[in-house]
């Protein structure tokens, strides 16, 4: 991901967090996140789907499509499109190499949103104490996109997200197959057997996991404060109407001590 697009995708998902008033949940820190189901069935898509569609979030929907100016709040019109899927992040338990543990477990679920003028964005919807809610918005279509991407290279396999660098594969059998360009840095164009796999993500986050210094320190999944929103980021925000706070607390989902959500990273900043 370019400074660019990392930069937008911050503003993307900061003025998500301001606008569906999520800031006062993140400052709270609770103890962790709820945890999800781990298949997504008939009943919880449709608990999705009721929080997709319902008329608070279509209104937070019309403001994060005007946020800059593309178009304007009354004819951005959004809705939602299809049922909800889920998505896929890669497993504490299978890099802890926990036998039978699947390579990933179901971190929320995405319902697609699009504008009138044709913009795009995943709503992140998950089980709340509260019960199914929508907790983030991200620009784009990606997690719609790999899905179809690893339904096509690799039918019936598990489409996933490694987040702590941003990449997306596919598995199934003994194979872990790359969807996108930080995937095929990470195993190569042709992929990886599923041990091998295996091998470099507990290398890379073995000392991460729920229990070790890193989560004691936490970071390590739940609830993160979101980094600070770039001066020329918030001022442009400002200027399009959105109730920007720089540094403001931002309601994620994350795995393995890394936030699941697409926005800008510092340099050197902890991984």
């Amino acid at each position: 991901m370019t400074q660019r697009a990392a930069t937008a995708a911050a503003a993307a998902v900061l003025a998500a967090t301001a606008l569906l008033g999520l800031a006062p949940q993140a400052a709270a820190a609770p103890a962790g996140p709820v945890p999800q189901p781990q298949s997504a069935t008939a009943e919880n898509k449709a608990a999705a789907a009721q929080a997709a569609t319902a008329p608070d979030t279509l209104a937070t929907l019309s403001r994060f499509f005007a946020r800059e100016g593309k178009v304007s709040l009354t004819a951005a019109r959004p809705r939602i499109e299809g049922e909800a899927i889920p998505v896929n992040h890669l497993s504490p338990e299978f890099v802890a190499g926990r036998a039978g543990a699947p390579v990933a477990r179901l971190e929320f679920l995405a319902g697609k949103a699009v504008s009138s003028d044709g913009q795009q964005a995943a709503l992140w919807i998950a089980r709340t104490e509260a019960g199914w809610q929508v907790v983030n918005i991200a620009t784009g279509d990606d997690e719609f996109r790999y899905a179809q991407l690893g339904a096509a290279k690799l039918p019936g396999g598990t489409v996933f997200r490694e987040p702590q660098i941003d990449a997306w594969y596919v598995a199934g059998g003994s194979r872990v197959l790359p969807l996108d360009e930080d995937a095929v840095r990470a195993v190569g164009a042709d992929g990886t057997t599923l041990a091998a796999y295996r091998v470099r993500v507990a290398r890379a986050y073995g000392d991460k996991l729920p229990g070790s210094a890193y989560a004691e320190g936490g970071m390590a999944g739940g609830y993160a404060e979101a980094e600070a929103v770039p001066a020329a980021v918030a001022a442009d925000a400002e200027g399009a109407g959105v109730p920007w706070a720089a540094g403001a607390g931002a309601l994620v989902l994350g795995v393995l001590g890394v936030a699941a959500v697409r926005r800008f990273r510092r340099v050197g900043a902890r991984a």
